[in-house]
């Protein structure tokens, strides 16, 4: 189920939930056995979601444009700690000393990733998640899918060969077409909007204790988006040169 369908679903539900509960303090009169039992099933499932939402937003935490969670597959999670980390998380989880994973949908500016823009995610030297076993970037679409490219790769990490820049950094590049020189670090993305997530398998202390945070992931503009910004700039300058007086110049 995507964002969007989920909160469709949770406003219907809210709206439904809403006209039970005004009905039942206000139109007693037509309040049968029958109705009660409807009405207590619709409610009491709303009020499950609601309830699933609000752990879920508490347990995440939102860094960089990247959640997480701490603690996803401990046994001595409740029942509605698991619904949460579903929530966030589809799919099975291991306990944080197994794995701990990322997951996000926006850039470094909160805007929504999206396969008509280009991406690099820059991991300066000695930052690429420490793991013991291995980590993988993997790049899917709103509906949690994989999208076919043309050299059928899902996923890059510490086994892929990632070349290293001068500096020892990482950079990999997440676009729809092949980065010139670049394709050994290139993770492709799909025309729409998508999503990414971040594994780390047996991860290190850094990650267990919270220390470690996966850097945002970086818009890379294109040369009209530059030639704009730059003639903004400069009409912004004559602007200021023309409008200002002498002696605050």
């Amino acid at each position: 189920m995507s964002d969007k369908t989920y909160s469709y679903l949770m406003t219907l539900i809210g709206v439904v939930c809403g006209y039970v509960i005004v009905r039942r303090l206000f139109f007693t009169d037509t309040f049968t056995l029958r109705n009660a039992l409807v009405q207590g099933v619709l409610v009491g499932y709303g009020m499950a979601l609601f309830t699933i939402e609000m752990i879920a937003k508490k347990k995440a935490v939102r860094i960089n444009g990247w959640t997480t969670v701490y603690g996803c597959g401990l046994p001595g999670n409740n029942i509605f700690i698991h619904a949460a980390l579903t929530r966030i998380f589809p799919g099975p989880v291991n306990v944080p000393q197994e794995a701990i994973y990322w997951r996000t949908n926006v850039d470094g500016a909160g805007d929504s990733l999206s396969g008509e823009k280009t991406y690099i995610l820059h991991f300066p030297p000695g930052e690429l998640p420490p793991c013991d076993a291995f980590w993988s970037l993997t790049m899917a679409d709103t509906k949690e899918c994989f999208v076919a490219n043309p050299v059928n790769r899902y996923k890059v990490g510490n086994y892929s060969g990632l070349q290293k820049n001068l500096d020892g950094s990482v950079d990999i590049y997440i676009q729809n077409s092949p980065p010139p020189g670049h394709e050994i670090n290139w993770l492709p993305s799909s025309e729409g909007n998508f999503k990414l997530w971040l594994r780390a398998y047996l991860p290190g202390k850094a990650i267990l204790e919270g220390s470690y945070f996966v850097p945002s992931v970086l818009r890379v503009k294109d040369k009209n988006e530059n030639t704009y910004e730059k003639r903004a700039c400069l009409h912004f300058l004559f602007y200021r040169g023309c409008c200002m007086a002498p002696g605050d110049r």
